[in-house]
C-alpha cells in the first residue's frame, strides 16, 4: 500500500512539475512589454521601408517589445497587390489566423492600424477575440468609408466629380465588391440604401444591416480605441472618418461627428458605452497622411503601448 501511496504522489509531482514548466514558458512576464502587431495601409507590404519604419519606432521606443506586421501575401509583390484586389473579409480571416497561431501573442496585444489597416484591424477586434486585443490604435483609418480620391484636387473639382460618379455607377456591383479593396469601403452618401445592401465589408462590420451582438461585446473588450485623424490629410475624405464622422446622408458637403450618428445613439457598436466610460481617445496630428514626428509618437502613443 505504501508503494501504491508513494507511487502516486511521485506520478502527481512529476505531473505538477512538467505543467508549472510548460505555463512557464507560455506565460508573459508582467515586465515585458506588451506584443505589438501591425497592419499596414494601401500599396504597402509587411516589411518594405514605410512600413519598417513604424516597427523600427516601436521598437526603439518601447525596448524589448515583440512586434508582428502582418503579412498578408507570401511576398512583397503579392501583398501589394492584395491591398488592392484581395477580398477584405478573407485578408481579416488570413489575420486572425497568423494570430491565433502565434504563441507569442497568446496573452494579449496591442494592435496598430496605419490607414485602411485602421479598419481592418478593428474587424479583427469585432470578429476574433482570440488572442485578446488590449489597445487598438488607429492612424488615418477609414472608419467610415472615404467618398473621394487620394489626394484628389479640391472637393469642387469636375474632374473628382466626375471620376467619383463613374466610380459609383460599378463600386457595388458584386464583382467589384468581391475582389477591389477600396470599393469595399465605398460609402456613398447619395445613395446609402444601395452602400449599405451592397458593401460587402465596411457595412456589415459598422452593423448597417443588423446587428451581431458578438461584433458589439469583442469591441467593448478593449481597454483603449484611440483613433487618430491628421488634420491636413490629402488622402481620406471626408477627413472626419478617422474619427467615425462622415457626410450627412444626401449630400456631399457637411459633415457629422461619430457622436451625432446613428451608429453611435443607437450604440450599435458599443462606442457610446465606451465613451462614456473613457475608452475612445480622440487625437490629432497636424500634418498629412500618415506623417507624424518621433516626439509626437512617444508623448501620445507609446503610453498605450506598455
Amino acid at each position: 500500500m505504501a508503494t501504491q501511496i508513494r507511487g502516486r504522489m511521485l506520478l502527481f509531482f512529476s505531473f505538477f512539475f512538467v505543467w508549472e514548466t510548460v505555463r512557464g514558458k507560455t506565460t508573459r512576464n508582467d515586465t515585458e512589454p506588451v506584443p505589438v502587431v501591425i497592419w499596414h495601409g494601401m500599396g504597402d507590404s509587411c516589411c518594405k521601408a514605410f512600413t519598417l519604419k513604424f516597427i523600427n519606432l516601436v521598437e526603439e521606443t518601447v525596448p524589448g517589445s515583440y512586434v508582428l506586421s502582418l503579412k498578408i501575401g507570401k511576398s512583397a509583390t503579392e501583398e501589394i497587390e492584395n491591398s488592392y484586389f484581395m477580398n477584405v473579409n478573407d485578408q481579416v480571416e488570413m489575420a486572425c489566423d497568423i494570430l491565433y497561431k502565434d504563441k507569442k501573442l497568446q496573452n494579449g496585444y496591442n494592435a496598430m492600424g496605419f490607414s485602411q489597416g485602421g479598419q481592418f484591424m478593428r474587424a479583427v477586434a469585432q470578429r476574433c477575440p482570440s488572442p485578446a486585443m488590449k489597445n487598438l490604435i488607429t492612424f488615418g483609418a477609414q472608419h467610415q468609408g472615404v467618398y473621394g480620391l487620394p489626394r484628389c484636387p479640391g472637393k469642387s473639382s469636375r474632374v473628382c466629380d466626375w471620376i467619383r460618379k463613374m466610380l459609383n455607377l460599378g463600386a457595388y456591383s458584386s464583382p467589384i465588391q468581391q475582389h477591389f479593396v477600396q470599393a469595399e469601403y465605398w460609402h456613398d452618401p447619395l445613395n446609402e440604401d444601395l452602400y449599405k445592401n451592397r458593401s460587402v465589408f465596411l457595412a456589415e462590420i459598422n452593423q448597417e444591416r443588423r446587428i451581431n451582438e458578438s461584433y458589439k461585446e469583442n469591441l467593448m473588450k478593449l481597454n483603449k480605441f484611440v483613433m487618430v485623424k491628421f488634420l491636413k490629410d490629402s488622402v481620406v475624405n471626408p477627413v472626419d472618418s478617422e474619427w467615425f464622422g462622415f457626410y450627412k446622408t444626401g449630400q456631399a458637403k457637411d459633415t457629422c461627428s461619430l457622436q451625432e450618428s446613428v451608429l453611435y445613439q443607437e450604440d450599435r457598436l458599443g462606442l457610446k458605452a465606451m465613451d462614456k466610460v473613457g475608452k475612445l481617445e480622440f487625437l490629432t496630428v497636424h500634418g498629412d497622411h500618415l506623417q507624424f514626428s518621433k516626439e509626437w509618437f512617444i508623448n501620445n502613443i507609446v503610453p498605450y503601448l506598455k
